[in-house]
This record gives structure tokens, sequence and C-alpha cells, in this order.
């Protein structure tokens, strides 16, 4: 009786010393590590083609680690991009602001708006923060701005024996470049791990040339490809975008099969991507092995989504789905559930914000993102049910002047001085986009109220199109017409 008394108290002692350890975490300052990959699907993950079932077009795609963390963590089934291109939408992720307020409104314009990056205010907060692989802003060179410690490389760099900037410092390296930047994220969170750090793990798969590590050249070189069902449904710009360039992207492919005429790159790109679900689950056992995984939230994404076939297009850029849409998943074992999943709109506009809200710091009044924190502790009811989306023409692209309106069930695209164009979507009875209701008798109440929602979300967001754009309105003489200004509310 004694003894079993004794067992009862030491019991009661571990539960409460669980706890009271569990709380200390809970209040606890986290490490933050923060990975994204370049073009990468929403649905390029074996989760997300799991829960598709009998519509899943990749279901041979396996992200056992990726997976992991969704399982393990959250995952926002509606996460989107503002601006489906690399350099715009990576400066949003830093700023928290739209592209035509940021100052990145193209691949090839240098980041300058620096001030108030979240990296930035998390240094003032003790953080050690980092920065490793893609940062693609213009061909900016030297030591990432706001991180105390970078790894990076020029532009697009190369996928292998990428040369690496140290602090700025370009060095040679050997092997595939997630590899070895993977390496380098790694040897950092050994050195401080007793420290509080914030690191970003910027990879550079997908994008192409998609060139798989050497392990993955052939993993994917007999699955069986699955054409879009929407891929004859060519985007109405399609072909009638001149370039200025020669060598435009591919999203201009005339072929009437984008997929047979593309099979080396949609398998080359999966096979890249296998590579960085390894890598993810090399850091994922790494923090397992230092025993910092629960006090550690760990973020996965992309910069944008990617076509392959749908619409007849390739690359990114246009406001469908493919497009627009990224993955996004949480991993916070702490502080948040496991194996949640959350319907609400998110956007890559609130990565900064949700971060600077995980260590304790208000967002400045310059964000225009929400954290996404309340909303996987049920803490918040006011979530958006809309969002602006845009895209600036880019000269040596084909791919029009966008703005649209995305709501929780409905999507308006609008093609500013080519009205012909425009695409109005139901994406519950049509989430494939295929049926164009724009000029449909039955479909003009919900063209009403989208044209409404897209005037008052510009208004909101203070859009305009920038002068920083590749294009911009000029009057009868060739000068820019500067934009009327618009309350940010």
């Amino acid at each position: 009786m004694k003894k079993r008394y004794l067992f009862s108290i030491l019991a009661l002692c571990l539960t409460l010393g669980k706890a009271h350890a569990q709380a200390n975490l809970k209040n606890a300052k986290p490490n933050i590590i923060f990975i994204y990959t370049d073009d990468q699907r929403y649905d390029a993950l074996s989760i997300v083609q799991d829960e598709q079932g009998a519509n899943a077009r990749f279901p041979w795609f396996k992200t056992p680690n990726l997976d992991r963390i969704g399982n393990e963590g959250v995952r926002f089934r509606n996460a989107f991009v503002i601006n489906s291109l690399c350099s715009p939408s990576r400066s949003t992720l830093l700023t928290g602001r739209y592209n035509h307020l940021n100052g990145i409104a193209n691949n090839h314009t240098n980041f300058t708006d620096t001030l108030e990056t979240y990296p930035v205010l998390l240094k003032k907060v003790g953080y050690n923060t980092a920065f490793f692989g893609k940062w693609h802003m213009g061909k900016e060179t030297g030591k990432r701005p706001g991180f105390d410690y970078s790894v990076s490389f020029v532009g697009q760099g190369a996928y292998f024996d990428c040369p690496l900037e140290i602090n700025g410092v370009s060095q040679p390296t050997v092997g595939w470049v997630d590899d070895v930047t993977t390496d380098f994220a790694l040897d950092y969170i050994k050195g401080n791990k007793d420290k509080s750090f914030a690191l970003v793990l910027a990879y550079k798969s997908g994008h192409g040339p998609f060139q798989p590590p050497v392990r993955h050249t052939n993993t994917y070189a007999d699955v069986e490809l699955i054409k879009p069902s929407n891929e004859h449904l060519e985007a109405p710009y399609k072909n009638k975008i001149e370039s200025k360039r020669k060598n435009t992207n591919i999203a201009q492919n005339k072929s009437t099969s984008w997929t047979d005429n593309n099979e080396k790159t949609i398998r080359g790109y999966f096979g890249a991507l296998k590579g960085i679900d390894e890598n993810v689950g090399r850091i994922l056992n790494v923090l397992d092995s230092l025993k910092l995984t629960e006090n550690t939230v760990v973020i996965f994404s992309s910069d944008n989504g990617f076509f392959f076939g749908e619409h007849g297009l390739g690359d990114k850029r246009a406001a469908y789905e493919e497009s627009m849409r990224i993955p996004l998943l949480v991993r916070y074992p702490a502080r948040f559930p496991k194996g949640k999943t959350i319907d609400k709109l998110v956007l890559n506009l609130d990565q900064a914000p949700s971060i600077l809200d995980l260590a304790g710091i208000s967002a400045p009044k310059s964000y225009q993102g929400k954290s996404w924190v309340p909303l996987i502790e049920n803490k918040i009811k006011d979530w958006r049910t809309s969002f602006l989306y845009e895209y600036f023409y880019e000269d040596g692209t084909t791919t029009p002047t966008i703005k649209a309106v995305r709501t929780e069930t409905s999507k308006l695209i609008v093609y500013p001085g080519q009205d012909e164009w425009n695409e109005l979507f139901d994406l519950t009875k049509d989430p494939q986009e295929s049926n164009n209701l724009i000029n449909q008798k039955e479909a003009t109440k919900l063209k009403e109220q989208l044209q409404q929602e897209l005037s008052k979300q510009e208004k909101a967001v203070g859009y305009v199109i920038p002068t920083y754009a590749d294009e911009r309105p000029l009057d009868k003489d060739g000068k820019y017409i500067p934009p009327k200004p618009m309350d940010v509310q």
C-alpha cells in the first residue's frame, strides 16, 4: 500500500512537472525557422494529393517530411500570394506590404524597403537572425539586409556547384545547391541551439531549369503524367501579347498539348522538390536530436504556384488558382494543435506579421497583412473573406497587367485596357475555372458584387500602377500619368 502511494505521488509530480515545463515553453520566446521553395504549387505535397483522392493529378509524389509538419501542426488549405512572381513575393514576405507600395513590382529591381522588415524587428528583441539560399531581388550582392548572417547566391544562382556569398564574400561550393544551403543552415542551428534564433531557408527548387539532385534524376522517369482537364481552355491573352525580347517565358508554348511537350519539365520539377522534402527532413531531425522541436516554430511555404498546362500555360503570373495558390504548413508543438486544417483565406502578406506575433512583437502600422496566430488558436472571428491580387507587366514577358479579386467562393479577373479578356468564375461550381461567366446574364449579380468588392479592395490597400512598373500609364504625349493618392485603411 505504501509503495502504491509512493508511485502515485511520483506520477503526480511527473505530470505536474511536465505541465509546468509545457507552460514555460508556451510562454518562452520560440525559435523560428521559415522555409520556402520557389514555384511550388499548393498541390505539390502528398498530404494534399492524398486528400484529393481520385482527383489527384500527381498521386505518385510523396513528401513524408513535409507531410510531417502538416500532421504535427497546422495546414492552411487556402493560402495565396498577392502577386505570383518571385521577387515581388519575396519582398512581400519581408515587408508585409503590397508590391505597388514596397518597391518591387518585377524580377529585376533591387530591394530597398528594409527599415521595418521582420528580421530587423526580431533583432531588436534579441533574436539571432540568418538567411540561407535564394534572395533574388534583382541581382543584389552582399550580406542580406536585416540578417546577422547570410549564405546566399546572386540572382537565380545555379543548381550545381553554385558560388555562395557568405556575409557578402563569394566562395565556391560543390554539390546540389539546396543540399549545400541546408548544410549551412544545420550548422547554424547547432551553433545557436542555446540562443533564440530566427532563420530563413529559401530554396532554389523548384525553379527552372528544373535540375534535381543526381539521386533523383530518374526518380519520376516512368510515372504516368495526367493532363489537366482545362488544358485546352487557354488564357484569353495567350499568344496576343508580343514580348519585347526573343526569349519569352515558357508560358507561351503553342502546342495543342502543353503536357506532352513538357514532360521533362514536370519530371525534373518533382525530382527537385523530392530533394527539398529530404532536406526538410534533415532540419526536423536535427531539431529532434538537439531537443529543440517543442519550442521551435517551423513554417513551410512557397513564393508562388506554377502552371503545368492548365489554361494552356506554364510559368505563373496569371490570376488562376494554380499560380496564386501555395502550400502553407506551420508546426509549433509547445503551442499549436496537431493535425489542424484551416480553410480561411491567408496570404503571403500575413507571414511577416505572424512571425512577429510569434515573437511577441506588434506589427508596424505599415504592414498590410494579418497574423494568422489568432486564427490557429480560435481567438479571432473577423477574418478576411476576399483579397486583391495584382500583377504588373514585365518587359520580355507575355502576361499583361492583371488585377483580380478572389473571395471564398468566386473570382473576378480584370485586364486593364482589355475588357474583352475579363473573366468571372464561380469557384464553388467550377474550381477548374473552365466556365467564364463574364458575359452570361445569369451571372450579372455576381459580376456586380465582385466589381464592387474589387473597388473596395483597391481602396483599402491603396492600389496604383507604380512608377517602377515596366508598363506605366502614359498620356498622349508619352509622359507618365502619376497615380491619384488613395487612403490605405
